[in-house]
């Protein structure tokens, strides 16, 4: 169920169209995204990287490079520890490949999801004193490590955390009290202490800002930096950041950087996966290659998509970029294994009728809980939690929707987790497993959910009529990329267009094709690219299973629908036409 809304922000939207020359259909998206003030809508429009904030202006930035210049001057050995995910791993490089830059003795360790869990941890910094490594740095972990971090300076080790993560805390008669371990020096930009003006980098982009200083001290080429945005890019799509301020200039340019990437792993994982370079996009960051390497950590090793980024010849990099494939195809069957088997258990059960969705798959892979459970949300639109088993207890992770504060409603009955942390949006967790349904039990007599939190809400940017779309309007949207979290794809809508015709594509019947006319009898293709099947059954409700099948089969009909789509250009064999990604139907 869906309810659908117009935005209906208000600016002087011709003004904005002369002063930057836009159309008045792009100002008016611009005043959606909350861009107002001249500075914003110029640097949203045309930032560069020379418009990024100085990354000394991070607290303790001064203070990480003065000391990394002492332990590179004077020979010591550096480890960098990062993070299974595809931010750790990004991040990993960065550094790597920085610190190697400037001269550093510096290698790296990443923990196994499954033997060592997240961040960095006391056996981890034990073989690192053992093989005699004097300096630690971290990169997208180690805020929250206060002692494992005390455990290597009672070693007489030297931490460096850089990280991206919210700053952990304690609650002292009803005020928060922020915890800091005894690193160093501490890199993150969302410390209180911290003037940095943009605080939602991911954690590779924090690596890329302690390498940018680096480099300004060592006095090597800025082209040189460059060379690292499109792992930077990778992290931030990847790690699904916000595409706004500093992050969208991050990945505008690393996309750019990656259509010519000369990294061998990179395009031996463009190539198997059969991308054209040209048109590399934020989307296949995001459900193409950011996959492959996150299926590394989360099925094998992180330690093979790092050594994707590592490869130094063609032959390894082809092999490796294969097995991540492999990995995430199988990671895929597994997901939807593991998806259909969750749907079944709400639909034939009492699941059906809760608040808060509590599904327990035994043999489900834990690393796959979060994906299912967002997976699950999407179709319910309900707070959900995916429970799995492992060896050392229930594992979970939880996806939840914006009306539903996730890790607050968990701490309301933290008795029942062995661990947990998260945020409103979602939450990992360990537990018993005589606890599993007294969890559900009390979620749902906790919650204060109403049907109308179950109503998914659909923004209309612009009411637009088809007629409208024209090559040159299609080309100016462009302006408005990178698309994601953020800084979503502009949405437009028009009601009671008929479908004159309607084919099932694809090899697994999975995309419509449509023609559609509007009110004014102008006619353009639609393709759909949803769930076929429920789109099918929707037709049939709101008309007949009979009028369905006679569009189905070819027949005229005159049936219509109501549309919210994004207009696209469709070339084949040098020829262009018009066309529209449909998003949503009623």
């Amino acid at each position: 169920m869906e309810k659908w809304f117009i935005a209906a922000k208000r600016a002087d939207f011709n003004q904005i169209s002369k002063r930057f020359g836009i159309s008045p259909v792009t100002a008016r998206i611009l005043r959606n995204r909350d861009l107002l003030e001249e500075k914003e809508i110029a640097f949203y429009l045309n930032g560069t990287l020379e418009d990024l904030h100085n990354p000394r202006e991070m607290k303790d930035m001064e203070l990480a490079v003065t000391i990394l210049k002492e332990k590179i001057k004077s020979k010591k050995k550096i480890r960098i520890i990062g993070d299974y995910d595809i931010d750790g791993v990004n991040a990993t490089h960065i550094l790597l490949t920085g610190l190697h830059k400037c001269g550093a003795l510096a290698d790296i360790e990443i923990p196994d999801r499954m033997k060592d869990g997240y961040g960095i941890n006391e056996n981890l910094i034990q073989s690192a004193y053992e093989k005699g490594i004097d300096t630690i740095i971290t990169c997208d972990n180690g805020i929250a490590a206060i002692d494992q971090i005390a455990f290597a300076k009672e070693l007489g080790m030297t931490v460096i955390v850089t990280d991206h993560h919210d700053i952990p805390y304690i609650e002292v008669a009803g005020e928060k009290q922020y915890l800091r371990s005894k690193a160093d020096a501490i890199v993150n930009p969302k410390q209180l202490e911290c003037s940095y003006p943009f605080k939602n980098l991911c954690g590779a982009a924090v690596a890329y800002k302690l390498v940018e200083t680096l480099y300004q001290e060592y006095k090597i080429e800025k082209s040189c930096l460059y060379e690292l945005l499109e792992y930077v890019a990778i992290a931030t799509v990847g790690d699904v950041m916000d595409l706004q301020g500093e992050n969208r200039v991050l990945v505008k340019y690393g996309l750019e950087n990656l259509k010519r990437t000369r990294n061998l792993g990179l395009k031996a994982l463009i190539g198997i996966n059969q991308l054209d370079c040209e048109r590399l996009s934020a989307y296949h960051i995001g459900f193409v290659l950011g996959p492959c390497i996150n299926a590394s950590g989360r099925l094998d090793t992180a330690k093979r998509a790092f050594s994707l980024l590592q490869a130094d010849n063609m032959a390894d990099a082809n092999r490796i970029a294969g097995d991540l494939k492999a990995l995430n195809d199988s990671r895929k069957e597994m997901t939807m294994q593991g998806l259909e088997k969750a749907i079944e258990m709400v639909e034939n059960s009492s699941l059906i009728e809760d608040k808060v969705l509590v599904i327990y798959l035994p043999d489900c892979h834990e690393s796959l809980a979060g994906i299912i459970a967002g997976r699950v949300r999407e179709k319910y639109n309900k707070p959900v939690f995916v429970l799995t088993k492992g060896e050392e207890g229930i594992k979970g992770s939880g996806r939840s929707i914006e009306s539903y504060h996730m890790f607050e409603e968990m701490n309301k009955c933290k008795e029942l987790f062995t661990k947990f942390g998260g945020h409103p949006m979602a939450a990992g967790l360990s537990m018993e497993e005589k606890n599993i349904e007294l969890l559900r039990e009390t979620l749902n007599t906790n919650a204060a959910l109403t049907e109308e939190d179950f109503v998914s809400k659909i923004m209309i940017d612009v009411p637009m009529p088809i007629d409208y779309i024209t090559e040159e309007f299609i080309k100016e949207l462009e302006i408005l990329e990178p698309f994601g979290k953020g800084n979503t794809k502009p949405v437009f809508a028009e009601k009671d267009l008929r479908i004159i015709s309607l084919k099932v594509l694809g090899k697994n019947k999975n995309v419509l094709k449509m023609l559609i006319e509007n009110g004014k009898q102008i006619k353009m293709e639609a393709l759909y690219f949803g769930n076929t099947d429920d789109f099918y059954e929707y037709l049939c409700c709101k008309y007949s299973k009979e009028k369905v099948d006679f569009l189905y089969e070819g027949k005229p009909t005159d049936l219509s629908l109501s549309l919210t789509y994004y207009p696209s250009i469709n070339e084949f064999n040098g020829r262009k036409t018009l066309q529209i990604i449909i998003q949503n139907y009623q």
